[in-house]
């Protein structure tokens, strides 16, 4: 019987420190360490080089060590982004394709490999042929981005000097704009971009064209000696990015604790957007509350900047290849919801996102770099940590996240109340101190039934029962140590 996946993460990690590196390779060869998982919980483990310098981790332990078993539905670990299909030279085979061919049920990878000839091809052939693909838990990004930062420099250069990008359905943002011309370009967005990123040009200067034209937001045409728009400048600094793109714009509404609604629709260039959306916050929050609902008890007022960095987020990462899906900002008297057009990019699925374990990957690498220059997507912190931590800072619920089957949906429950109306059956089986419990180990990577006993000041046979009713209802998990043992733990699902 399989384990917990982290203790695999932390065997892969282990084994990747014994890699030996190629002595005739001029470039640096990455560390990388394999675990393969048998159903029945027995594992093999290989790292590269193991036998000979430059075998690939995965290759040893699926191709040298089990060629002749069969490994359907086996669990694969490994510490860097399997390799991607053209990657290596013929007649060689991928690792992603031999993992495949393999029938791997699940791999878990640790860090992306920003080798322009992988660069996520390896996690995309893995997806598009129907492996189940999960990334490493955070703890363990740190130090295998450490004993690798040669060779991720080495990757990034490459990056840099290559361009290589993969087609993918997004490309035509990364293409000039037809019908365009820099006069499509608000001096507006284009001054909020240089003044919130701390440049010192004016709009439109040939200085700052140039600049622009470096971060590949615009072309340059030899012929008329002008330079031209991308589809990602339009949409981050256009006049009028629904010119081009109708889908790009935030529908938002309010509805009103007395029944009534109010909406407003925000078409701008995206760097516009964030400030013109928090302002529209503050206006509508405090009224929307439902004060003959809720009089008995305190709502607590919503931090806008959390609400404000969530659309920043769907503006960064939704999928803007889909057609006349807006991105919606809904605010009810007892949930907020952030909906953004497109599933999660994998290997970022709603179980991770739900577990806060999800790692930062962008569909739109541009409309990101600019935000991140704009300090747009740190200045609140609100990443993963940052929702896991809004009950202790807000004193609020955690987020939830679905996908509604067009959407990415974030909500954003107001009371303890809202989680139970929102929740799952197995939620709504809690009682009010079970859920307040529930809300607190998700916030939490791990606690022991001691940690519970301290955190709410009950009994332990009373977090015993607690603890027992959420595993009985699926809702939490173990490390799979003995019930008795000191060492348990418990997890959200």
């Amino acid at each position: 019987m399989r384990k917990d996946p982290k203790e695999f993460m932390k065997l892969a990690v282990e084994v990747m420190k014994k890699s030996i590196p190629e002595r005739k390779k001029k470039d640096p060869s990455p560390y990388v360490g394999a675990v393969l998982v048998f159903p029945d919980g027995t594992l093999e483990t290989a790292y590269r080089g193991e036998f000979r310098e430059g075998d690939h981790a995965e290759f040893t332990v699926l191709d040298k060590k089990y060629r002749q078993k069969d490994l359907t539905g086996c669990w694969l670990f490994t510490t860097l982004e399997p390799c991607a299909p053209g990657a290596r030279n013929a007649p060689k085979v991928s690792c992603a394709e031999r993992i495949v061919n393999a029938r791997i049920s699940d791999v878990w990878f640790g860090i992306e490999d920003r080798n322009p000839k992988v660069d996520h091809g390896g996690i995309d052939h893995l997806v598009e042929n129907h492996v189940n693909v999960h990334q490493f838990t955070p703890e363990f990004h740190d130090v295998i981005e450490d004993i690798n930062k040669e060779f991720m420099k080495w990757a990034n250069m490459k990056n840099d000097e290559e361009k290589a990008k993969k087609q993918k359905p997004q490309d035509h943002l990364n293409e000039r704009a037809d019908a365009t011309n820099i006069d499509s370009l608000s001096d507006t967005a284009l001054q909020k971009f240089i003044t919130e990123s701390k440049r010192n040009f004016k709009p439109k200067s040939e200085v700052f064209l140039q600049e622009l034209k470096e971060m590949d937001l615009l072309e340059y045409d030899e012929n008329t000696k002008t330079y031209l728009p991308t589809g990602n400048s339009i949409l981050l600094f256009g006049k009028s990015p629904r010119n081009k793109f109708p889908q790009a714009a935030v529908k938002a509404k309010v509805h009103y604790g007395d029944g009534k609604t109010g909406a407003e629709t925000f078409n701008d260039a995206l760097v516009l957007i964030p400030d013109q959306i928090e302002g529209w916050l503050k206006k509508v929050l405090p009224a929307s509350i439902d004060r003959s609902k809720f009089k008995a008890q305190q709502v607590p007022s919503f931090p806008v900047e959390v609400i404000r960095e969530a659309v920043i987020n769907a503006l960064a990462h939704r999928n803007y290849a889909v057609d006349g899906a807006k991105i919606q900002l809904e605010v009810f008297p007892d949930r907020i919801l952030v909906k953004s057009p497109g599933e999660p990019l994998p290997p970022i699925t709603i179980e991770a996102l739900n577990n806060f374990t999800a790692t930062s990957y962008s569909r739109n690498k541009k409309i990101s770099f600019i935000f991140n220059e704009m300090q747009y997507m740190e200045e609140s912190a609100v990443g993963m940590d940052t929702f896991r931590s809004m009950r202790e800072k807000y004193k609020l619920p955690l987020p939830i996240f679905e996908y509604d089957g067009i959407n990415t949906v974030v909500i954003f429950p107001r009371t303890i109340e809202a989680v139970r109306a929102i929740g799952s059956d197995a939620v709504k089986e809690l009682t009010k101190e079970e859920l307040e419990g529930y809300e607190w180990i998700k916030s939490q990577r791990e606690v022991s039934a001691k940690d519970y006993t301290t955190q709410f000041g009950v009994t332990a046979r009373t977090a015993s029962r607690h603890l027992g009713k959420m595993f009985e209802l699926n809702l939490i998990k173990t490390n799979g140590e003995n019930p008795k043992s000191p060492k348990l733990r418990y997890s959200a699902t």
